[in-house]
């Protein structure tokens, strides 16, 4: 498969892109350089409790059967590529002044995030506003870059644009926000209520991870961040869901590593690529 590597971001192709379904993975990359780590305050096994793990393998039969992949190579804990790049935490950046109110900011989770998961912090102390600019110029540029212009090439050839937004969610947070009595959602599509994708195309992504055996709900607790608000523009032609898969479901979160059923796991989300790329499925909705 034709494949461009940067070090911001891995883009593999198909040898013919067979519609307009392109997926992306922002959330995975896994090169932690040496200067990172000596930053952070954390060890290694912590500072991956933010990635998306694996999940660029999950979807890595798409090119082969006809859709482009995009995924990060840089860690979400060094760079938040669903973050705006103007998305700055003064906590953890000298020069910046106070913002408006943003939630993700404040939860310590903007573009250069403050924190991992559980809220435990990064860097012993700030790094200086020229740091964090470096770092979104060499990486967050680079990637957006790339997924606006394969965006743009594949709405120019095929009158549409769907970018299945590939992300995991910790079991636990899951389990946080599901009703008592109810069963825990197995995946969590979000198109920011309607505003980042149309009403077929979340049909036909639902009904393919349904399709393979899965719980799906949509929009809560994760109804999509800064990707699909910023691409999502379903009166151009271009959808945008977020996907939140259950790590529970292919990984052992605590040590990081693919559990026993990663391999038939990731057999299901092949499973979802082709039926999302058949011609009658979400191909067909979108034009």
């Amino acid at each position: 498969m034709p494949q461009t590597m940067t070090e911001a971001y891995r883009l593999t192709r198909p040898l013919q892109q067979s519609g307009p379904v392109i997926f992306a993975s922002p959330h995975s990359g896994r090169d932690y350089s040496p200067d990172f780590l000596a930053q952070a305050v954390l060890d290694r096994q912590a500072i991956r409790s933010s990635e998306d793990a694996f999940v660029d393998h999950l979807f890595d039969m798409a090119p082969l059967m006809g859709a482009p992949l995009l995924a990060a190579r840089a860690p979400r804990a060094f760079l938040d590529l669903n973050r705006a790049a103007d998305e700055l935490d003064p906590s953890v950046i000298e020069g910046i002044q106070r913002v408006p109110h943003n939630p993700r900011i404040a939860s310590g989770l903007g573009v250069i995030p403050r924190v991992v998961a559980g809220g435990r912090a990064i860097y012993r102390g700030k790094m200086t506003l020229a740091e964090a600019e470096a770092r979104i110029a060499r990486f967050w540029h680079p990637y957006h870059q790339a997924l606006a212009a394969l965006i743009e090439t594949t709405r120019a050839e095929f009158g549409s644009a769907i970018l299945i937004d590939c992300h995991s969610m910790p079991h636990e947070a899951i389990e946080a926000h599901t009703r008592p009595g109810h069963l825990q959602p197995e995946v969590v599509l979000g198109d920011r209520y309607g505003v980042a994708a149309g009403r077929e195309v979340m049909e036909r992504v639902e009904a393919a991870f349904a399709g393979v055996g899965l719980r799906v709900a949509r929009n809560a607790p994760f109804a999509g961040a800064y990707v699909a608000q910023a691409y999502g523009r379903p009166s151009r032609g271009v959808h945008v869901v977020q996907v939140e898969i259950d790590r529970a479901l292919y990984m052992d979160e605590a040590r990081v590593e693919p559990s026993p059923g990663f391999a038939a796991f990731r057999d299901q989300m092949a499973g979802v690529v082709a039926d999302l790329l058949r011609p009658s499925g979400v191909a067909l909705a979108a034009e």
